[in-house]
């Protein structure tokens, strides 16, 4: 599953859905759905057709929503840190908040990636809390070894780390030798 959040960044939960192999479920909050447009020059509609299967951030009815429904894995990509901290909180009043909490309580792998900077002591510990929680704090910090030549070896360096994580194969980036 993708939830793609209000934070800058969006081209990392675009690259995921599109590397991420087998069913994808997406989830868009508002604030991502008029990012999106302005940061990748591609509508809403044509991120959501990447997925199979899209739910609207205020459903909170959708069958994702429950314990019993079962995902390999949530990516928050990108992930606010308002998002954090709601998420550190406990607070689930979205789809997507609601998505992290269950996925907390049923001991599913979370990744979020994380893209801001520079961080106060509060982003901090909200994301100390989490990672105590077994949730993945992946900073969207692009390894420079690789020697990148543009901006999507960047973005393909981090949603290779993020693919690393739950054990899916990739070529996104050269691995240190």
């Amino acid at each position: 599953m993708v939830a793609i959040t209000g934070a800058s960044g969006s081209i990392y939960g675009v690259r995921l859905l599109r590397e991420l192999p087998g069913e994808k479920i997406l989830v868009m909050s508002k604030a991502a759905k008029m990012i999106l447009p302005e940061e990748m020059g591609m509508s809403v509609e044509q991120a959501e057709a990447m997925a199979d299967k899209v739910f609207d951030d205020d459903d909170l009815f959708a069958s994702i929503s429950s314990g019993s429904y079962h995902y390999d894995c949530l990516f928050v990509a990108p992930c606010s840190e308002s998002s954090v901290a709601k998420f550190a909180s406990g607070i689930s009043d979205t789809l997507i908040s609601r998505a992290v909490a269950v996925s907390i309580k049923e001991g599913r792998k979370v990744i979020l990636v994380v893209r801001e900077t520079p961080k106060s002591a509060i982003m901090l510990e909200n994301e100390l809390k989490l990672a105590r929680c077994g949730v993945v704090i992946m900073d969207a910090n692009p390894g420079f070894y690789p020697k990148p030549g543009s901006v999507e070896d960047m973005v393909d360096f981090v949603v290779g780390k993020c693919l690393d994580r739950v054990g899916i194969d990739h070529n996104l980036y050269k691995r240190w030798e």
